[in-house]
């Protein structure tokens, strides 16, 4: 039995925002290995916002704290255009505070079934976004 069912998350794009290279690379093998498109990873605030900026998504997965910097400009932004978004965080999954408090929280390690679960969840009902660029 595998981690995660093939192709759940067909044509699904998602933005991958993790500062740990090693992590960040999984995520994207994970949601790849499951059918979504995946923008990314960017590994900081700045190089997350240029990526949503020229990327269509239907959902995120955004590391809560991006070296020691909170993530809550690219948790914003997210907000703003109305992409659903899950934190994915090593400090426990009731640790988001603030505006964002009540957003899916997962937590480290990555455990691949929750993580395709959780962007399934996210985007039921959604048509994939059209990219941009």
């Amino acid at each position: 039995m595998g981690d995660e069912p093939p192709s759940k998350l067909g044509g699904v794009r998602v933005l991958v925002v993790e500062d740990v290279a090693v992590l960040a690379w999984r995520i994207r093998e994970v949601l790849e290995g499951a059918g979504a498109l995946v923008a990314g990873p960017a590994s900081d605030i700045s190089g997350a916002l240029a990526l949503l900026e020229g990327h269509a998504v239907d959902a995120a997965v955004l590391d809560m704290n991006l070296d020691g910097e909170p993530a809550d400009p690219v948790a914003d932004a997210l907000a703003a255009r109305g992409v659903p978004f899950l934190f994915l965080t090593g400090y426990g999954s009731g640790s988001a505070e603030g505006r964002h408090a009540t957003r899916p929280t997962l937590g480290k390690p990555l455990k691949p079934a929750a993580l395709v679960q959780a962007v399934a969840a996210l985007t039921a009902g959604r048509r994939p976004a059209e990219d941009e660029t």
